[in-house]
Order: structure tokens, then sequence, then C-alpha cells
């Protein structure tokens, strides 16, 4: 399965990116990669892989071209960023910052990061340009479920969503690690604030659990009540 993003800023400058989103890491193109996809450069705190069988960050390799195309642009230049998927296509005129947060996000999700590939059953079901809403409702749904067939097969169901706090938390050491990492290689400021929006999104999910929660409430509440069902 793969996924299509062009990001055209004007007639003459588009961007193509064909994500696949089952790839496996490649050590021999990891070499090619520029110095500051190495694993040892601002290496993640909560990072599992050992220098001696990573050379190279797997999410940071998968990142550079995108990163070293956009990494003098403004955040608040304007482009039209069309996603196909293999169910639909989407299209829209954004700043770069909320068009590279889509694809960031993504490539990030699908990589051979150990921490980031919590969120790929996310990017399975990818939806660009999503709202702070949909993501938190996105990402509870999926984990909820997954507690369900725990639960149904026999083993440990958290109901109480500490296990997503926890995973939120991961990937928030993560993305500010990130941040650290592509700073010195960026000129503008897009690649950064994509990052930052996208930091934020992690973050809200592990400071107020509860405030995100009452946030997507009134939705889900919404049919009204099913205990007579």
């Amino acid at each position: 399965m793969a996924i299509d993003y062009r990001i055209t800023l004007d007639d003459e400058h588009a961007f193509d990116y064909r994500i696949q989103l089952d790839r496996v890491y490649d050590a021999e193109v990891a070499q090619a990669a520029p110095a500051w996809t190495r694993l040892a450069y601002q290496q993640c705190s909560n990072c599992p892989l050992s220098q001696a069988d990573h050379s190279h960050c797997p999410a940071a390799v998968d990142l550079h071209r995108v990163i070293e195309d956009f990494r003098g642009l403004p955040a608040f230049k304007r482009a039209w960023v069309r996603v196909r998927t293999p169910e639909r296509e989407y299209t829209k005129q954004v700043g770069l910052e909320e068009g590279l947060r889509a694809l960031l996000g993504v490539i990030m999700a699908t990589s051979g990061c150990p921490v980031l590939r919590t969120l790929k059953p996310m990017a399975q079901q990818h939806l660009p340009f999503a709202t702070n809403q949909e993501f938190i409702l996105r990402a509870f749904s999926l984990y909820l479920a997954r507690q369900y067939f725990n639960a149904r097969e026999g083993r440990h169901a958290d109901w109480e969503l500490k296990g997503l706090v926890r995973m939120f938390e991961q990937l928030q050491l993560v993305n500010q690690a990130f941040w650290q990492r592509i700073h010195a290689t960026c000129e503008g400021d897009s690649n950064l604030k994509a990052f930052l929006t996208f930091f934020s999104m992690a973050s809200s999910m592990t400071y107020s659990l509860e405030t995100q929660l009452q946030k997507v409430r009134p939705l889900v509440m919404s049919a009204g009540d099913d205990s007579q069902a």
C-alpha cells in the first residue's frame, strides 16, 4: 500500500513523494544519507536501537529528502497539497507547515523507528490535514479497539488509557529530539514548525488526558443513551 503526496509551490516547483507503508529499513540507502541522519547525532533519549546494529536513525533516513527539499522555505508560504491513498484523493491549499506536518507524520509513523511504529495503525487510515479533535478521536478509537480485542482474547485490557498516555510520552521525547536533530540543517522554519505542531498535538495527550476526553465527549455521546439497546 502506498500514499502519494504532491506539494506544488508554483508553476515551476512541485515535489512528489510516494510513501510505501510497509517498507523496511535499508542499510545501504542509509549509508548515502546526510550526517544529521546518523543514529548518534541527537539520538532520542528513549531510543531502543544500538549504534552497533543501526548506523543511522531509520526515521531520519526516511525523512531527509523532505527535510532538505524544504529546509530554506518559510512556514507561511502557501502550497497546494494533493494526497492520494488507495481509497480517495485529498486536495487543499494550505500553509507549507500544515502540508509538511501531514507528510512528515505519515513518513515517521511508517518508518523503522520502534517508538514511532505505535502510530502505524493511524497511518494506515491516513487522514491528512487532521484537526486536533480528529487526531485525538482517532487515537482514542484505535487504542480502545485494541483493548477490546485484548479483553476478548484473554489479555489485559487497559480501559483507563494509562498505556495511551505512556505511548504519547514516548512520542513526545522523539519529537523533541527530532526538532534538535533537524534544527541545524534548516534555514527556513517550515520543517521546524511542522514538527512543533505535530509535537503539540502529541503532547496534548499527555499533560491532560481528561481535558482531551471532555473535548470529544459531546461528539461520541450525541447519539443518546444506548443502555436500553
